[in-house]
């Protein structure tokens, strides 16, 4: 019987390049901030994301290196996935906000900017890797004026790694599946988000072309 030979899951950290796996295959070998940028992308598509647009980012860094999530968080990682947010959010003028771990009770990092213009929540924490996350404490070193907020309802989300974002996300969750359904180990899920349709049998969602005979009033 063939030796089998275990790979150090910090390889993957050190790496810059998603790694093949017979759960996982990658046809393109494509680095973490490429791919992140693609997940992202797809996203911003499909939810019409744009100008005024919040999109809620939770990562592990750990399932991204390969170990189980909240035991080998890497700043490394993180940075490489922040840079591909950056590059989405340049192109289509959102603005992401990142969650904390639930150490610091999944706060969001976020340029204090938004929270005012939100009337969000401010809560007093400075995320670092071992309370909050290294998605969450990159993020706070990568911004201008950075400030946590209690909560937020974000436009669309996407979940590196099964941190669950749900709480910060509005009303009406649409799933999305991205083309890229992994970066690095860690398995990616993301939504967008719809108005409520409301109103009974006689309701409709867009602009009829010819008036119903029907009145309401």
């Amino acid at each position: 019987m063939d030796e089998v030979v275990k790979q150090d899951p910090w390889e993957k950290c050190a790496s810059t390049n998603v790694t093949e796996s017979t759960e996982h295959p990658a046809e393109v070998e494509l680095s973490w901030t490429a791919v992140t940028a693609t997940v992202v992308r797809e996203l911003a598509k499909i939810g019409k994301l744009g100008p005024g647009k919040v999109l809620v980012v939770g990562v592990s860094t750990s399932e991204v290196a390969g170990v189980r999530i909240g035991t080998g968080g890497a700043l490394e990682v993180a940075e490489q996935l922040l840079e591909g947010v950056r590059q989405v959010a340049e192109e289509w003028g959102f603005q992401p906000v990142y969650q904390c771990c639930e150490h610091l009770n999944r706060a969001l990092v976020m340029e204090r900017s938004l929270l005012a213009s939100l009337g969000l929540k401010e809560v007093a924490a400075v995320p670092i890797p071992g309370a909050g996350g290294s998605m969450a404490a990159a993020a706070y070193r990568s911004m201008a004026d950075p400030v946590l907020a209690e909560s937020v309802q974000a436009h669309a989300g996407i979940d590196i790694g099964e941190t669950l974002i749900g709480m910060h996300l509005r009303a009406v969750a649409v799933p999305f599946r991205p083309t890229q359904r992994y970066i690095g180990a860690a398995r990616v899920n993301a939504a967008w988000t719809r108005p409520a349709l409301i109103g009974g049998e006689r309701a409709v969602y867009h602009t009829p072309e010819v008036s119903g005979s029907q009145l309401c009033d």
